[in-house]
């Protein structure tokens, strides 16, 4: 039993079904209804410092090319290998940012230094005096919702239900704490395993049976200009400072820049995050830093139109890894959550390494790192 139809229900869903298992998913609303589709389909390495996050995000680096190659044309999930380029603005950024490349490199990232003079190579509308860049080829996206739901029906080809609409009330146990279902109000839907895959939402979850996981909203804003001719952007560009955002666990508003092209047109601009909790207000301040920011990087788009803007909830967990595999604590629960930013990203290689411990096999990446047990009861930093 999957709880969540994101892109990480819908990934475990696939991989679990693809493996034999016999695999249900329940959500309390539409496919890619939460997180998922407020995202901007980033799949990226560029932005992780060596170590278990890097490795999950490698990993599903090539799973994602295969799935883009594997789905057939009418789920097409608009995989777009583009490639990432970090921008220096000074030689003290651009310090900084070798050192973390280095790190990158060693792990097994392909990242490229680029001078100042082969900027505009690359983006012929970067603004001038940039110290130069870092050009990261496996970058890539998606389009999310389409992934989610995409996989959700190859799932279901291999004989996985999927029951939409249906909010979990309780998770069920027996005697001895086991999992054994949830009930929705539609009534009981038994199995020997429960995946929290319920992203934003999933310390709910994690409380109904019976245990903690201290899952935090994290409120981001995007923009979207009006389409603008094909080419304008080529790569997902970001300044480096993007980089300390994602590290940073503090609350209150930060913002970087990250401007990428869509096949239809329209410009993307992210990212902010503060905590917030569930509060969706509009924030001028956080979109009129997200336009300045994108303007100094690229001056072209000064004089683009921004037609809409959207946000979404990112589930923050206090160290930035995810929580993903068995808990301990709660036979027969495991959780595939706590993602923050990059679940589009890692949900391949997330639903692998959970499919391997529902199957009781051993998992392709240590999983030690992303313990659900590893915060203290409490702990909601």
């Amino acid at each position: 039993m999957i709880v969540g139809a994101g892109v990480v229900g819908a990934a475990c869903a696939y991989y679990a079904a693809r493996s034999g298992l016999s695999v249900a998913v329940v959500d309390r609303g539409p496919v890619a209804g939460g997180t998922t589709g407020a995202g901007e389909g980033n799949l990226l390495v560029s932005d992780k410092e060596a170590g278990p996050e890097l490795d999950l995000a490698l990993l599903s680096t090539g799973l994602w090319r295969e799935l883009a190659e594997a789905l057939p044309p009418e789920d097409a999930i608009e995989y777009e290998l583009k490639g990432g380029l970090v921008i220096a603005p000074d030689e003290t950024a651009l310090t900084a940012l070798r050192g973390f490349t280095e790190g990158q490199r060693r792990a097994g990232v392909e990242a490229y230094e680029i001078p100042a003079t082969g900027l505009h190579d690359l983006e012929p509308h970067l603004a001038p005096g940039l110290a130069g860049g870092v050009h990261y080829p496996q970058d890539a996206q998606v389009q999310p919702a389409r992934a989610a739901a995409a996989l959700l029906r190859a799932a279901r080809r291999t004989g996985a239900v999927v029951r939409l609409g249906e909010e979990v009330t309780a998770v069920l146990t027996d005697s001895a704490g086991a999992v054994r279902g949830v009930r929705t109000p539609k009534g009981d839907l038994h199995a020997p395993a429960v995946v929290n895959a319920t992203g934003t939402w999933a310390a709910g979850l994690a409380a109904l049976a019976g245990t903690h996981l201290p899952v935090l909203p994290r409120r981001g804003f995007v923009l979207v200009t009006e389409p603008l001719p094909p080419g304008l952007i080529r790569h997902k560009v970001y300044a480096a400072d993007y980089i300390a955002d994602v590290a940073s666990g503090a609350a209150d508003l930060q913002s970087s820049a990250v401007v990428e092209g869509t096949p239809a047109g329209p410009v993307l601009i992210g990212s902010t995050r503060e905590r917030v909790g569930f509060d969706r207000t509009l924030s001028t301040e956080a979109l009129r830093r997200l336009a300045s920011q994108a303007t100094a990087l690229f001056p072209v788009l000064a004089d683009a139109h921004a037609i809409r803007t959207y946000c979404g909830f990112r589930p923050y967990l206090p160290d930035h890894l995810p929580a993903i595999g068995p808990d301990p604590r709660v036979p027969g629960l495991h959780h595939a959550c706590g993602h923050e930013g990059a679940g589009i990203g890692l949900a391949p290689a997330t639903a692998v390494l959970v499919t391997a411990a529902l199957r009781g096999e051993r998992p392709s990446l240590p999983l030690t790192a992303f313990r659900p047990d590893r915060f203290p009861q409490g702990d909601a930093a």
